[in-house]
């Protein structure tokens, strides 16, 4: 189920013309050092024309304003981190090196990480395709891909992700029975490796608007619910039992089968069908019965 949002123009990311950190560092101590300079050379005397002075005033001005331009306009991008840079609610780009950047000051700037997150999905209660109540839980690996996306497609990424684990959770743990005895199709008990591969592709495409990836998928918990638990653990015992039993019968009758053919090849016996039947029910008796078998000795002939 792949979830796509019609008429909506999804963002992606781009790289922001952002600048070198240590090299404003650099201007901005230059900036300061001028404005000092200026300031310690005095007011004009008293005697200048007012021009000097208004030029005096401009330049102290110039040079305090351009130090707090500068000052203002630094941050620090940590690894596997990203800024989002806007321009009076326009997305400009996305920076992602790491170190002391700058950028200009009325451009703001959103952080957002692009470390892997592991989120831990609480127990849900479903029906799985035959019906049946289970409890199920899933750990999901997840980071941002494309920031731009994460941003301005989705209002909280982080609340998006987690509501979308659970719908997909929910999804595909309704596609297979909870247990199979006869392994003839996939479970969600029996085969962990496709379970966890499907929800791992159905998270990725439910996220995919949101410019989230995910890295890892899998069940934690899975139990039939409370109510069902113990009538379930009854029906897996008897399914079980029956199982057992069948292989055994079908053991048995093979045994059987190759004694009599063995008996009659090598001409150990003549048996007639009386006797064969009798010998069939007797090794029948032997190999599945649950108790050891107390042999009789026939002191007599073989019909007495």
């Amino acid at each position: 189920m792949s979830v796509e949002l019609k008429g909506m123009n999804t963002s992606r990311e781009r790289s922001a013309k952002t600048y070198n950190g240590y090299i404003m560092l650099l201007v901005l101590l230059a900036t300061a050092v001028v404005s000092v300079w200026l300031v310690s050379g005095g007011f004009p005397p008293v005697g200048a024309d007012r021009a000097a002075k208004l030029l005096f005033v401009g330049s102290v001005l110039l040079g305090i304003v351009a130090t707090l331009v500068v000052a203002s306009g630094f941050y620090m991008i940590q690894p596997n981190q990203a800024a989002v840079i806007t321009l009076f609610g326009a997305y400009s780009g996305t920076d992602r090196t790491e170190g002391l950047r700058w950028i200009w000051p009325w451009m703001m700037r959103k952080k957002i990480s692009a470390r892997a997150h592991n989120v831990h999905s609480d127990r849900v209660k479903i029906n799985d395709l035959k019906g049946n109540p289970i409890d199920i839980a899933c750990n999901v690996v997840w980071r941002v891909a494309d920031t731009a996306q994460a941003a301005f497609d989705v209002d909280d990424f982080k609340e998006f992700v987690n509501i979308q684990i659970e719908a997909g959770l929910r999804t595909v743990g309704a596609r297979h029975p909870y247990d199979d005895l006869e392994q003839e199709e996939t479970t969600l008990r029996g085969s962990p490796d496709v379970v966890n591969r499907e929800l791992q592709v159905e998270l990725n495409e439910r996220l995919n608007v949101a410019g989230i990836v995910v890295d890892e998928a899998g069940l934690t918990h899975l139990a039939y619910a409370p109510e069902i638990a113990g009538a379930m653990l009854r029906r897996q015992q008897a399914e079980a039992v029956i199982a057992a039993r069948a292989k055994l019968v079908m053991g048995a009758v093979s045994m059987v089968e190759m004694a009599l053919a063995k008996l009659s090849e090598d001409e150990i016996v003549e048996l007639d069908d009386e006797r064969r039947a009798t010998m069939v029910s007797n090794l029948m008796v032997v190999l599945c019965g649950e108790r050891e078998a107390q042999p009789v000795v026939n002191a007599g002939t073989l019909y007495q």
